[in-house]
């Protein structure tokens, strides 16, 4: 018999590449884990394996498996690991905005779904196995009478339902901490939050594309080999990107910050600051005044709300309070307000003739593009370079 796999094509070779890259990041976050100990680097490399795990069908499909092995039993030892995936993307965003986070047997819990369901998936093959004819067919009864007829539309269901709570969760966890930094960091693109937020993005497109897909599939018209590719092509894409950005992206400094018992400040105008008097409260207000025109604090890069308050003896919630109903800004946009206007006066000074706007920008306290474009933009409803020319 002449044997047609591996048949390379466009379909199956594509999928096979992005695959077979993924699973090196995958081997290397697992050696730096075991170099380094940080919990994310596990979890990331198991959400990266699982991720090229689910391709293994439609890859070997496309290079003719099923046509070559026609009493193959991979469907039976394929088991769909996406229940798995929603709880590691969750614990993947604390293991970077909890510096104290470890996996505990606690945690456990949250893969008692995927452990039943491989269970479930035993039995099917261990009855399937003892019925007469089983080796000279590809599926046997249980297979086709309930796994697909009753246990993949409540698979489907559930694990639609289980990643919008992990992912809302994710979300949410995610946006207060962001919401945290920018009371506590002058700089925060520096911290690669864009990453977490892109890996978020990433994972919630794939799961609304694959839902999409199922729900056509079912309800509207069957989709060909060929039309499901798209999604396995996106997976593909996805592994790439998240296996190179979650590998170089340096998220040492975000994973150490340590708020303490800092917490973000409640918008409530009536609110007083630790029971202190208006003029007290007032005479921190301009204390803060002096010290930033006198000494320009905001052009350190790495200024912090902590050591802003060790500058002026103040503990940072309190420091954080006065930012906050003061000044009726956040410590970020407060910070950024100055090194503006910093910037500003260098223009006026001509100072832009001998160096660039990244170049005033860093004199300014700035330490990345991207900040002082949001920055400058926000503040002055027009990009730095918009604003240089409207001053030539």
């Amino acid at each position: 018999m002449l044997l047609l796999f591996p048949v390379f094509n466009l379909y199956g070779s594509s999928l096979l590449i992005l695959s077979s890259q993924g699973l090196i990041f995958s081997f290397l976050l697992f050696k730096r884990y075991y170099q380094q100990r940080n919990t994310s680097d596990l979890l990331l490399g198991l959400i990266l394996i699982i991720t090229c795990y689910h391709q293994t069908a439609y890859t070997i499909g496309f290079m003719d498996w099923y046509d070559t092995y026609r009493t193959t039993k991979i469907n039976y030892y394929l088991v769909d690991l996406s229940l798995a995936l929603a709880p590691l993307l969750f614990f993947y965003i604390k293991s970077i905005i909890q510096p104290d986070f470890k996996l505990k047997d606690i945690n456990l819990w949250h893969f008692a779904p995927v452990l039943i369901y491989m269970l479930i998936k035993l039995f099917v093959w261990i009855y399937d196995a003892q019925q007469d004819g089983f080796h000279e067919v590809q599926n046997g009864p249980m297979v086709m009478q309930f796994e697909w007829k009753f246990l993949n539309p409540f698979l489907f269901l559930f694990r639609t339902i289980q990643m919008l709570l992990y992912l809302a969760f994710s979300f949410q966890i995610f946006f207060a901490f962001r919401e945290k930094i920018k009371h506590y960091f002058a700089n925060t693109y520096r911290l690669e939050l864009r990453w977490l937020q892109n890996f978020l993005f990433a994972y919630s497109f794939l799961y609304l594309f694959y839902s999409i897909q199922i729900v056509v599939n079912e309800m509207i018209i069957d989709l060909s080999w060929k039309q499901k590719w798209w999604f396995y092509l996106l997976s593909g894409i996805t592994i790439i990107y998240v296996g190179i950005k979650g590998f170089f992206t340096e998220i040492s400094e975000l994973k150490s910050v340590d708020f303490g018992t800092f917490k973000l400040p409640k918008n409530e105008p009536s609110r007083t600051v630790k029971k202190e008097s208006v003029d007290q409260f007032s005479e921190k207000k301009a204390l803060i005044n002096n010290y930033f025109e006198d000494h320009k604090p905001y052009l350190d890069s790495e200024l912090t709300l902590i050591s802003l308050a060790s500058r002026l003896d103040m503990s940072r919630e309190e420091l954080s309070d006065i930012i906050n109903q003061g000044f009726e800004s956040r410590f970020n946009d407060f910070i950024n307000s100055y090194r503006i206007k910093e910037t500003k006066r260098l223009i006026l000074e001509d100072k832009h003739k001998t160096l660039s706007l990244l170049g005033l920008a860093f004199e300014a306290g700035f330490n990345s593009k991207a900040t002082f474009n949001r920055a400058f933009k926000k503040s002055e409803n027009q990009s730095p370079s918009e604003y240089l020319e409207s001053m030539t």
